[in-house]
């Protein structure tokens, strides 16, 4: 890519003469590098789950979290680069507080995902700045509107979604998803889809260590977005290794 985008490649301003943006091309490639994401919404709300690669065991598990909360009712998860992360999380907190600021109720989903998309587009706009190497997800629930979901990727461009991924085994975790008959199940068996789905695509060679974040809002938490708490997490987990130790037995079968 480097050498086709020469010279066109130094700005995020710049188009190529084929009408590309290099810099964000860049951007969606430091996602592509980055541990996966996954985030189905099902008939009572949404479960994200994010794999963050250990690079060290002197780590802290608990440091350098993927999911946030933004607002009361709305988490958000991402693949990427961390610090980029951590603005993009910072700039919807913002926006979800200046919301209730002016209006003095909870901001509707589409509307913080347009703002936060809004934002990350005008990085792709000027030379002085770069695009953010982040592809986020925002879920809430509420009753009027239901479990929503939406991604937000580096060019500024969202989608809403029934399910999305992102990250280095994006298209392993896409085929999962497709098979999942998602708005038939419950938060309760998404979790363990989710957990089962980011084992999966785990690349134990190049990655052996990694943690499992997890996330849910809908009616289990009364529409309030919160960490998976830990035993059924753990259950999900065990579940996950069980399937993929059981995938293993039947292909050396």
């Amino acid at each position: 890519m480097s050498s086709i985008g020469t010279g066109y490649d130094l700005s995020a301003s710049q188009f190529s003469p084929d009408g590309r943006v290099f810099q964000v091309e860049y951007a969606v490639k430091a996602v592509e590098s980055s541990g996966s994401i996954v985030a189905i919404r099902c008939q009572d709300g949404v479960v994200i789950g994010v794999e963050k690669i250990l690079s060290s065991r002197l780590y802290e598990t608990s440091s350098n979290q993927k999911i946030y909360n933004i607002d009361r009712h709305v988490g958000m998860g991402f693949a990427g680069i961390q610090a980029d992360g951590r603005k993009v999380v910072s700039i919807a907190r913002d926006e979800a507080s200046d919301y209730r600021q002016n209006y003095g109720t909870d901001v509707p989903l589409k509307q913080l995902a347009n703002r936060v998309a809004s934002y990350m587009h005008a990085y792709t706009l000027y030379s002085s700045v770069r695009p953010f190497g982040v592809s986020a997800v925002v879920a809430s629930y509420n009753e009027a509107c239901g479990p929503e979901l939406y991604m937000i990727e580096p060019s500024g461009l969202y989608w809403g979604y029934r399910a999305c991924t992102a990250g280095k085994a994006k298209q392993a975790a896409k085929t999962e998803l497709e098979k999942i008959k998602a708005s038939e199940m419950t938060c309760e068996e998404v979790v363990n889809e989710v957990a089962r789905i980011i084992y999966l695509v785990h690349d134990e060679i190049k990655d052996k260590l990694f943690e499992l974040e997890l996330s849910w809002v809908g009616k289990v938490t009364n529409g309030e977005h919160q960490l998976v708490p830990e035993d059924i997490a753990s259950e999900a987990i065990r579940l996950a290794k069980n399937a993929l130790e059981e995938e293993d037995l039947d292909d050396d079968d």
